[in-house]
């Protein structure tokens, strides 16, 4: 079981290029960055933490893409992970060249973990009919997809027309990069991962015995295998039974909490206490 780090990092907080350094000497396996193109003042959409406000750090969230190029150019080994990307809020083809520009730049290292995004303000100001995001989402994954396996490729949907293409570089990762599907269980959630995706990244671990056996219904009538997905708790407060129970469970990776927009003061303290699970449970 691997473990992964995941930080909403800021221009106030600890560099993500610093939070990668010091996440790979301790051998974590991933970093995540999350995605949010900017935040209306509208409180029309509840914060998705329950609380009444919502956390600066919303507000001040780095571009993952931008900042995860900077912590590929120096680090070696660690995973650079988007956690998670909002697909439906970009053009296809310019998200799906950025993805492989930033796969092909790191060595094969990028992880794709994708949602399809809580903030209804923030989707309707890129035009998105918020009723369907899952539907755009899935045709721009497709479309990205596409481009990053063919050397001519072509997408015809009900939202995405691309003709016969070229596009490179080609990502390191092949067919595609590693696609993540970062969103609650449901009937929509599996019918994509077994149509497009390499795991299941949901918040926590609550209810996952359950949900896994109908993901592996959905995932076998696809022609496909539950064994072949990472299966990763994301967000994780972890104490001893909670990872023994996901070890037990087959869970390959729990990406933990640290302090969002956290100071190196408060983030390298946790860092370093957090290794004590990696060497209890833990394997790279």
């Amino acid at each position: 079981m691997r473990f992964g780090v995941m930080m909403q990092t800021t221009d106030r907080s600890m560099s993500p290029v610093r939070l990668a350094q010091e996440s790979e000497a301790r051998g974590y396996a991933c970093i995540y960055l999350p995605e949010h193109t900017h935040i209306p003042t509208s409180r029309r959409t509840p914060p998705p933490t329950g609380e009444d406000q919502l956390s600066e750090t919303y507000l001040r969230t780095l571009d993952p893409y931008i900042a995860l190029a900077a912590c590929a150019q120096a680090t070696t080994t660690v995973g650079l992970g988007v956690g998670v990307a909002l697909p439906a809020q970009h053009d296809p083809i310019a998200f799906a060249k950025e993805c492989a520009t930033l796969d092909w730049m790191s060595g094969g290292r990028l992880v794709l973990g994708i949602g399809y995004g809580w903030n209804h303000e923030e989707m309707e100001n890129h035009g998105i009919d918020v009723s369907r995001r899952r539907a755009l989402a899935r045709e721009h994954i497709l479309c990205a997809q596409a481009l990053w396996a063919q050397e001519i490729a072509e997408f015809h949907g009900e939202f995405v027309h691309m003709e016969p293409s070229w596009s490179w570089p080609k990502p390191v990762q092949q067919p595609r990069i590693r696609t993540i599907i970062g969103a609650a269980p449901g009937p929509t959630t599996f019918a994509h991962i077994a149509e497009f995706g390499d795991g299941w990244m949901p918040i926590g671990g609550a209810g996952m015995r359950a949900a896994l056996t109908d993901l592996g219904q959905v995932m076998a009538a696809a022609g496909r295998s539950l064994d072949e997905l990472e299966l990763i708790t994301y967000g994780t407060h972890p104490d001893p039974g909670k990872l023994a129970y996901y070890r037990d469970l087959g869970i390959t990776e729990v990406v933990l909490r640290f302090p969002h927009g956290g100071s190196a003061d408060e983030v390298m303290p946790v860092l370093d206490d957090y290794t004590r699970w990696i060497n209890e449970f833990g394997s790279v």
